[in-house]
C-alpha cells in the first residue's frame, strides 16, 4: 500500500505539473519572459528565493521533469557563476538521488526477481566498479541524466556513493550550463551551449576516466612486479603447471596457435578425472549396475540370477579402461602436438621463472611470458580423531588399494552425501558390500532440489545402503582388528563397524609448493583470479579446481581457453571467463542431470518461474526398457518459453540434457525444441514431451473457443 500511495502522489505531482501549464516556464522562452519578475524577487528576498528555487530543482530533478537545464542557465542568471554552481550542485545531486531511491524502493525487487538471472554480470560489474562507470556517465552530459538516476536505483550500488559521485561527476557540466546562464541575452537556443566542439570535450572527458583505469592498471602491475627482473628474453611463451583436464586444454591450444609451450605434471597425465575419478568411477558404476539388473532380470522378462564374478576382475577392468583412455592424454600424444612435456615438480620462483624439480633427479629452469597454474584438487580429510589409526582410503586411493582385494568390502562406511559418494556408496552396495552412508546433512545431494534428493535415496536404499542423514561423525576407535566409527544424532551417540571407511567429504585445492605464498598470491580456498583468470601478476593465470568457482572436468577445459587466449593474446583482447551456462551430473541410479536453476536456487535467489514436469513413466522408450524412474523437469520465465534450467532424473541424463544446454547457451526457448523433430522410440523423446507439457500450460483458449466456432460454421 505504501508503494501504491508513493506512486498516486508522484502521478499527481507530474499532472498537476502539466495541467498548469508549469512546463511552459521551463523553457528558454519562458524563461527569458520571466527573468524580470524573478530578479525582482530575488533582490527583495534572496535567501528565500535561493532556497526555493533550490527546493523547486530538487523537486523537477526528483521527479525526472523536463527543464532542468532552463533551471540551471536561470541560476546563473539570477545568482551568479559562482552561488549558481553551488545551488544547482547541491539540488541536482539531491534530486538525483531522491529519484535514485524511488526507483530502488518501487522497482528494484520486481526488476531484480524478474531479469536477476540476465542482470547477474551486470550486477557483479556494477558492485565492483559501480562508481567508476557512473563517474564517467556523469561527465558526459549527452547521457540523459534523469535515465541515469532511475537505471542505477535498480542496482545494488550504495545511496551514498551514488550522491557524492553525481556531485562530483555533474560539476563540469553545471559549470558550463551556469556559466551560458549568466550570458541568457545572448542565447537563442539550447544548441548554442553545446556546440560540437564543446559535445566532442564532453566525450573526451568522459573518456578520461577509462584512460585513466587503464593507467592505474599499468601503474599497478608495475607496482606488483617491482623487486622482479623481467627477462628480456624467454624459453617459451607460455608454461602449463599440471597435467589434468584445465593444463592439457591449455597446453593443446597453446601448441595449436604455434607458440612454444611447456607442459609439467610431475605425477600422471591426465590428471584427477583420468586416474582417480571420472572414468575410473564410471567404469566401476557400469560393472554395478549390469549386476544389479542381473538380480533384477524378471523386470526384462528373464530370470532372477545372484552375479558371481571376481573382484579383482572388477578392478581389473577399471585400470584396464584407464589404460585404453590414457593415450588422449599421455606424454607420446602431448609431444607429436608440439607440446615440450616435463615430468617432475614446478615451483615459481618469480613471475616469469619457473624451477621444475625433474622425475629424474636433475633441476631445469624455464622462464615464460605467461604461466598457467592447473595444479587440481585433492580429497579433504577431515580432522576426525582416530582417522590415523584405523586406516581410510579416498578417490584418490581406493582404486589401487581396493584392486589388492579378492572381495570387496564387507562392511564399507563412506563418508559423505555428496556426488562422489553417492555414486561410490551404490556402486559397492551393488557390488556386495554392506555400505553405510553418513552425512551430517539433513539429506544427501543437498544442492539438487529436495524431490531429486528423496528419489536417489529411495533407489540407493532400494540397492541396500543404509543411508545416515543428520548424523556427525564424531571419532573413530580401534580395538584389536574391530574398527568403529562413532556418530551421534540428536545427542545420541550410536556405533557403526567397518572393515574400510571412505571419505568422501569433498576436495580441496592444491595450493602449496609451486611457490605461490613466496609470491604472494591471494589464496582463499582456491587461487584467487579475476573475470580474466588472472592471478596478482597479469601474466600468471589459474584454472580448473585450483581456481573454482566449480570443480568440473568440463568447467576447467572450458575456462583454459579463456586462460590460453588470454594468456598468448591477451595484449589486443582479453575474454572474460563465461559461467552463463554450466551443466553438471551425478552418475548415481538413476543418474541426476542439471543445467542452470534448479527449483531450490530460484527460490533462494527470489527468481521468478514457472515449471514444468515431464514423468519417463509415460516415455515410450522408456517403458520399453523397464526404466521410468525419473523425469525431467524445466523452469521457464514466467510467460515466456525462455530456458531458466533444467533438471532431469533418469536413464542417460548426461546425455539427454545436452539438447538443453546448447538451447541456453544460443538462446532458443521451448518451441524450438518442440518444433524439432526427435526420432521415436528415443529418451530423447523426454525433452520434446516436456516442452509440450510447457505449450499445453500456455494453450491459448479464447482463441480455440473461436476456432471451435468456426469449425463449426464450416460444419454447416
Amino acid at each position: 500500500m505504501k508503494k501504491i500511495g508513493l506512486v498516486i502522489a508522484i502521478l499527481l505531482l507530474v499532472v498537476g505539473f502539466f495541467h498548469y501549464d508549469l512546463d511552459r516556464l521551463l523553457t528558454l522562452d519562458g524563461l527569458k519572459s520571466g527573468l524580470v519578475q524573478f530578479e525582482v524577487w530575488r533582490a527583495e528576498a534572496p535567501l528565500l528565493v535561493g532556497s526555493a528555487f533550490l527546493l523547486l530543482y530538487v523537486v523537477v530533478t526528483a521527479l525526472s521533469l523536463p527543464g532542468a537545464v532552463i533551471m540551471t542557465l536561470a541560476a546563473g542568471t539570477l545568482f551568479g557563476l559562482f552561488w549558481g554552481t553551488v545551488i544547482v550542485s547541491f539540488a541536482s545531486s539531491i534530486g538525483a538521488t531522491l529519484a535514485f531511491l524511488v526507483s530502488r524502493y518501487l522497482l528494484r525487487d520486481w526488476v531484480q526477481a524478474k531479469f536477476g538471472s540476465r542482470l547477474k554480470a551486470f550486477n557483479e560489474g556494477v558492485e565492483k566498479d559501480g562508481a567508476f562507470y557512473l563517474f564517467t556517465l556523469r561527465l558526459v552530459p549527452v547521457f540523459p541524466f534523469f535515465l541515469i538516476n532511475l537505471l542505477m536505483g535498480l542496482t545494488a550500488l550504495r545511496a551514498f556513493t551514488f550522491y557524492w559521485v553525481s556531485q562530483v561527476g555533474m560539476l563540469v557540466g553545471t559549470v558550463v550550463y551556469v556559466n551560458a546562464g549568466t550570458q541568457l541575452g545572448q542565447l537563442e537556443s539550447l544548441s548554442g551551449i553545446l556546440s560540437p566542439s564543446l559535445l566532442f570535450s564532453f566525450v573526451l572527458l568522459g573518456v578520461f576516466p577509462l584512460v585513466a583505469k587503464k593507467l592505474l592498471d599499468v601503474i599497478k602491475a608495475r607496482r606488483v612486479y617491482a623487486g622482479f627482473t623481467k627477462p628480456k628474453s624467454f624459453d617459451r611463451n607460455l608454461i602449463v603447471i599440471g597435467g589434468g583436464a584445465g593444463g592439457l586444454v591449455s597446453a593443446y591450444i597453446a601448441a595449436a596457435v604455434k607458440s612454444k609451450v611447456t607442459l609439467i605434471e610431475a605425477h600422471k597425465m591426465g590428471g584427477d578425472c583420468l586416474n582417480y575419478g571420472c572414468i575410473p568411477s564410471k567404469a566401476i558404476i557400469k560393472s554395478a549396475k549390469i549386476a544389479q539388473q542381473m538380480r533384477h532380470a524378471k523386470n526384462y522378462g528373464l530370470e532372477n540370477v545372484e552375479p558371481t564374478f571376481s573382484f579383482k576382475k572388477v578392478m581389473a577392468r577399471v585400470h584396464d579402461v584407464i589404460s585404453k583412455v590414457e593415450p588422449h592424454d599421455s606424454v607420446e600424444r602431448y609431444t607429436e602436438l608440439g607440446v615440450d612435456v616435463v615430468q617432475g615438480y614446478a615451483k615459481i620462483i618469480d613471475p616469469w621463472t619457473v624451477e621444475i624439480q625433474l622425475n629424474d633427479g636433475g633441476t631445469q629452469r624455464l622462464t615464460a611470458r605467461s604461466i598457467i597454474l592447473a595444479t587440481g584438487a585433492r580429497p579433504f580429510v577431515p580432522p576426525l580423531p582416530g582417522l590415523d589409526d584405523v586406516g581410510y582410503y579416498t578417490s584418490d586411493t581406493l582404486w589401487g588399494e581396493f584392486a589388492k582385494f579378492d572381495e570387496p568390502p564387507k562392511r564399507l562406511v563412506v563418508l559423505g552425501g555428496g556426488p562422489i559418494g553417492s555414486e561410490l556408496a551404490q556402486s559397492f552396495a551393488r557390488l556386495g558390500s554392506n555400505v553405510t552412508q553418513v552425512e551430517r546433512s539433513d539429506r544427501i545431494m543437498v544442492r539438487e532440489d529436495e524431490e531429486v534428493s528423496a528419489l536417489v535415496q529411495e533407489s540407493m536404499i532400494a540397492d541396500g545402503v543404509n543411508i545416515l542423514t543428520s548424523h556427525n561423525a564424531l571419532r573413530c576407535e580401534k580395538e584389536g582388528d574391530i574398527k568403529r566409527l562413532i556418530v551421534e544424532k540428536d545427542g545420541v551417540e550410536s556405533v557403526i563397524e567397518f572393515d574400510a571407511l571412505l571419505c568422501a567429504v569433498g576436495r580441496q585445492a592444491r595450493l602449496e609448493g609451486y611457490g605461490l605464498e613466496n609470491l604472494g598470491v591471494e589464496t582463499n580456498r582456491t587461487i584467487v583470479t579475476n573475470d580474466y583468470l588472472e592471478t596478482l601478476f597479469p601474466n600468471i593465470f589459474a584454472v580448473g579446481d585450483v581456481a573454482g568457482p566449480y570443480q568440473f572436468t568440463h568447467v576447467a577445459a572450458h575456462q583454459a581457453w579463456f586462460a590460453a587466449v588470454n594468456a598468448l593474446f591477451g595484449t589486443f583482447k582479453k575474454f572474460r571467463a563465461d559461467y552463463r551456462v554450466i551443466p553438471w551430473a551425478t552418475f548415481v541410479d538413476p543418474e541426476v542431470a542439471r543445467v542452470g536453476l534448479s527449483e531450490q536456487d530460484a527460490k533462494e535467489q527470489g527468481i521468478e518461474y514457472e515449471m514444468v514436469r515431464y514423468g519417463l513413466d509415460d516415455l515410450d522408450r522408456a517403458i520399453a526398457e523397464s526404466a521410468t524412474k525419473g523425469f525431467v523437469k524445466v523452469l521457464t520465465v514466467p510467460g515466456k518459453d525462455k530456458i531458466l534450467g533444467v533438471t532431469i532424473v533418469g536413464e542417460h541424463s548426461g546425455e539427454l540434457l545436452a539438447e538443453f544446454v546448447l538451447a541456453m547457451k544460443h538462446g532458443l526457448g521451448l518451441n524450438k525444441i518442440l518444433g524439432t523433430i526427435h526420432t521415436y522410440p528415443t529418451w530423447a523423446e523426454s525433452n520434446k514431451y516436456a516442452a509440450g507439457e510447457w505449450k499445453r500450460a500456455h494453450t491459448p483458449e479464447r482463441i480455440l473457443e473461436w476456432i471451435e466456432k468456426y469449425h463449426t460454421w464450416r460444419r454447416g
